[in-house]
């Protein structure tokens, strides 16, 4: 049995004339956190309301657990537990009402007695109107919707935004519990630290194409090496103007680079002024994350 839960092959959405995704082949897989990253616009909730079939494709074709989205979307909608990014609960009921009816429309009626687990974990009083909440408490609500009988599934569009601190980290313990227990969690957020801390793998998507998946430890080892040269003489200031490298600070002899790729030429350049000494630097995954968009932008005005 295939332990592939979300997939993807050529998924694409057009809005009249303007783009919404395009040639999307995504495969997310059991048991992992996979973190959908790009910036507003970049086509990440469109692809969630295809995968919930909230909206229809143009083309290509999409299923979770096997099943169709397009054919099978009730079905996969009482399994799959989803917080939009822009989440707009019913103002005139409580906290608790909301929750019990949405309970009763899961494959599982939702295990209503998570619900009170996840309210004091999240310290939210169920008992107030939707219409009392801050957006922060109401977040709460939507978050615990999309966990409360722990659906095989977890389809997370930014969970944390609206947030304290301490809230934040909480859902993020639920979303680490969530794969520890073998199940699957797709996560969409700006947060890159959070990110960083618990998915597995990351697919960037970039005016609806996406230009990038790996794993987050690949990532960081492997696509951007940050060096530090000092040099026995001064390198002109475009000594290191190539493509796939950037210089990110000079001081003196001492020249730093953030390098995509060509590690070669940049080391051969560097043997031109003599090296004294070589310092790498472990990098983030924002900054994995903007390197590889300036990247996709240079190729695009070069295309």
């Amino acid at each position: 049995m295939s332990d592939i839960i979300i997939k993807t092959s050529s998924l694409t959405v057009h809005y009249g004339k303007k783009r919404g995704i395009s040639n999307i082949n995504l495969s997310v897989h059991k048991g992992e956190i996979f973190g959908f990253l790009g910036p507003n616009g970049a086509g990440k909730t469109t692809t969630m309301r295809v995968l919930l079939d909230i909206i229809r494709p143009t083309s290509g074709e999409a299923s979770i657990f096997g099943l169709d989205c397009k054919k099978q979307g009730i079905e996969i909608r009482r399994k799959v537990g989803y917080l939009p990014g822009e989440f707009s609960p019913y103002s005139g009921m409580t906290g608790q009402e909301f929750l019990t009816l949405f309970a009763s429309l899961k494959e599982n009626k939702g295990n209503l007695s998570s619900i009170q687990e996840l309210c004091e974990r999240l310290d939210l009083d169920p008992s107030r109107k939707m219409k009392q909440y801050s957006h922060g408490n109401k977040q709460k609500v939507g978050i615990i919707s999309a966990f409360m009988g722990k659906p095989e599934l977890l389809i997370l569009d930014e969970p944390t935004i609206g947030l304290d601190p301490i809230a934040q980290r909480t859902v993020l313990e639920l979303v680490r519990e969530t794969r520890n227990e073998g199940r699957t969690v797709l996560f969409s957020s700006h947060i890159m630290p959070e990110v960083q801390s618990v998915c597995d793998r990351v697919g960037i998507i970039k005016d609806g194409h996406l230009i990038k998946t790996e794993s987050i430890k690949s990532l960081i080892e492997q696509q951007i090496k940050r060096i530090h040269l000092t040099l026995t003489r001064t390198p002109p200031l475009d000594a290191f103007d190539i493509e796939g490298v950037r210089e990110t600070r000079r001081d003196g002899n001492t020249v730093s680079l953030d390098v995509l790729n060509k590690l070669d030429d940049v080391l051969a350049i560097a043997l031109r002024y003599g090296i004294e000494d070589i310092e790498t630097a472990q990098v983030t995954l924002e900054e994995i994350f903007v390197t590889l968009y300036n990247h996709a932008n240079k190729e695009k005005i070069n295309a």
